[in-house]
């Protein structure tokens, strides 16, 4: 059994498989999910998990070399940019709908409990050396 990082087993396969510049989305209760993207539903109820307990789990995971977020979220949710920002250092910004379509080439999409808008993150795999 594992003793620490991400216990749960489709999750903890699903980024066993991810390379370099492979794109895992972490969005909210309501974003889209795409077809043709698998999709590891975390979802339990409204909140929870956080986007911030899972994008933190996976920031302990995964080497990041860069973050796409929505530009609607500098103002909507200050909370979660400066979260991605001291995880991630400073995101490329697209509006919301830009997101969406990068969605559909993403390698993996993380669903959270999150109910607050624009809690969603696109994150470019990177490599460790």
């Amino acid at each position: 059994m594992k003793r620490h990082g991400v216990l749960n087993a489709p999750l903890s396969a699903r980024l066993a498989e991810l390379g370099h510049t492979d794109l895992v989305v972490v969005g909210d209760a309501g974003l889209p999910r795409p077809a043709g993207v698998p999709v590891v539903d975390l979802a339990l109820v409204l909140g929870v998990p956080s986007f911030s307990d899972v994008v933190r789990a996976l920031a302990d995971e995964l080497t990041v070399e860069q973050v796409t977020m929505a530009d609607e979220a500098r103002t909507a949710n200050a909370g979660v940019v400066a979260l991605v920002r001291s995880l991630f250092g400073e995101p490329e910004w697209v509006v919301h709908e830009q997101l969406k379509a990068m969605s559909g080439s993403a390698r993996l999409f993380v669903r959270t409990g999150e109910a607050t808008p624009f809690a969603n993150v696109v994150l470019r795999c990177g490599v460790p050396f």
